[in-house]
């Protein structure tokens, strides 16, 4: 890619899973699957708030019984900075990603649907299974099944694509054509929605319920701000996840022609806190990880990052505000929050390790696993009306290059997995990287197509 990285390590902590674990997961099972239906009409007079929906009254208590209540959690301590008054989301989290201590949230589990952040699912269930040298030909049923507006990073059909390739497009521009090919390769949609429920499980993800891998929004598919941070926190855990969350822009393979050499286009990335947008600057450290919008999910994100040897996960769902790219100016004042509180507030949760860390078992994620009653089943989950996919509101954009601001970070890992130890220990040790040195920035001249489910 030609960009330059300087690595030092960070070793996450050992982290021994917690002893409510095991009730809370039970518990979560028990609950009553209720969903917040779509904001009615509200009567004239009434203030905006009463307009939007409100989360259920009774909600998962996996990672602590805090995270399962409505409204903010937080325990702020001596010389903790108050949360940020700019908050608009129906639901968000912030959680340390090396302990995994949930240090403030929001209706943590409230389940939403989760446009294309569900990607993050997508591929910590499909990318470990299918080499990066592996070469397919796209055939006209490969690209069959793609919801209207779906976006694309421009997959043609009878058009040979390496694995690396494909992944490039499900990360830099949320293709859902990329998506679909990578599903046919893994046996086709069932059995890739099978393998991503199945996933989910193992991860205690327990919010989240899987119709179309892509997030495109389809009926009952939900997941949760406390679902998402698990997921990105585990696909963090692969290194090829990590380089393709935190690659800001890609050559991609266009249409090859009889005799004649085979062309490439730009694609980038359309996270904007990754590469910088107008009204939107690159977040210093950033390293990934996934947004998403749609119709019915509105916009969605999670991203982390690492600043002063922390490292930060923050997920935003569905903010409210009129505000321009207002989720990811909500991510970044969490993330601003969560570093500045950092030691000063006691954690109000935890993210739970996967039940292979409990179990000592495989993770689950072959076509055997079921997903039964951990999913929800087919009652799991909302029934958002299918609708085409939201544009994110922006033609073009004004990328940035910005090493000093944690543009082009590609994470390294020492060890590099999730170590399934004796005593539910979760472990995970990874190279987190230094912004590089000088701060020359270099603009783009290729305006962004407009984001239609990012």
């Amino acid at each position: 890619m030609g960009f330059g990285y300087v690595f030092r390590t960070c070793t996450f902590s050992t982290v021994s899973a917690s002893k409510k674990t095991a009730w809370a997961v039970a518990t979560a099972v028990l609950l009553p699957l209720v969903i917040a239906a779509p904001a009615a009409h509200a009567d004239e007079g009434k203030d905006a708030k009463d307009k939007q929906p409100k989360p259920p009254a009774n909600m998962s208590a996996v990672g602590g019984a805090a995270l399962g209540r409505p409204g903010t959690q937080v325990l702020l301590g001596p010389g903790a900075p108050v949360l940020p008054k700019e908050l608009s989301a129906r639901s968000w989290i912030v959680a340390d990603a090396e302990s995994g201590q949930v240090l403030a949230s929001h209706n943590a589990h409230w389940r939403l649907a989760p446009a294309s952040t569900l990607k993050m699912l997508f591929a910590d269930t499909v990318l470990p299974k299918l080499p990066k040298t592996q070469n397919h030909l796209v055939t006209n049923r490969d690209l069959a099944g793609m919801g209207s507006g779906s976006s694309l990073v421009g997959i043609k059909e009878k058009q040979t694509y390496s694995v690396h390739d494909l992944w490039l497009g499900v990360f830099l521009r949320s293709g859902n054509d990329a998506v679909h090919v990578l599903s046919a390769m893994n046996g086709g949609v069932p059995q890739t929605v099978k393998d991503m429920n199945a996933r989910a499980a193992e991860l205690q993800a327990l919010d989240t319920y899987v119709v179309s891998p892509d997030g495109y929004d389809a009926p009952r598919q939900v997941s949760s701000a406390y679902d998402l941070t698990l997921i990105a926190r585990s696909g963090m855990q692969n290194a090829d996840f990590r380089e393709y969350a935190a690659t800001p822009r890609a050559a991609f393979p266009g249409e090859q022609k009889p005799g004649k050499k085979r062309e490439t286009f730009e694609i980038q990335n359309t996270n904007r806190l990754l590469t910088g947008d107008l009204g939107v600057a690159p977040y210093q450290g950033i390293a990934g990880v996934k947004n998403g919008n749609t119709t019915h999910a509105g916009s969605t994100f999670t991203g982390v990052a690492e600043r002063g040897g922390k490292v930060l996960l923050v997920t935003v769902m569905n903010p409210s505000s009129k505000e321009q790219h207002a989720v990811y100016k909500e991510t970044a004042r969490l993330l601003d929050w969560g570093f500045a509180a950092a030691g000063k507030v006691t954690p109000v949760g935890e993210l739970v390790p996967p039940t292979s860390a409990r179990t000592g078992k495989g993770t689950g994620t072959g076509s055997g696993a079921g997903t039964g009653a951990a999913t929800g089943g087919s009652d799991g989950g909302a029934e958002p009306a299918p609708g085409k996919n939201a544009p994110d509101g922006s033609a073009a954009s004004a990328a940035s290059e910005e090493k000093s601001g944690g543009v082009g970070i590609a994470l390294s890992v020492a060890g590099g997995a999730l170590l399934l130890l004796a005593g539910a220990v979760f472990l995970v040790n990874r190279r987190w990287p230094l912004a590089g040195s000088g701060s020359r920035r270099r603009r783009s001249q290729t305006p962004l197509d407009p984001d239609v489910n990012p």
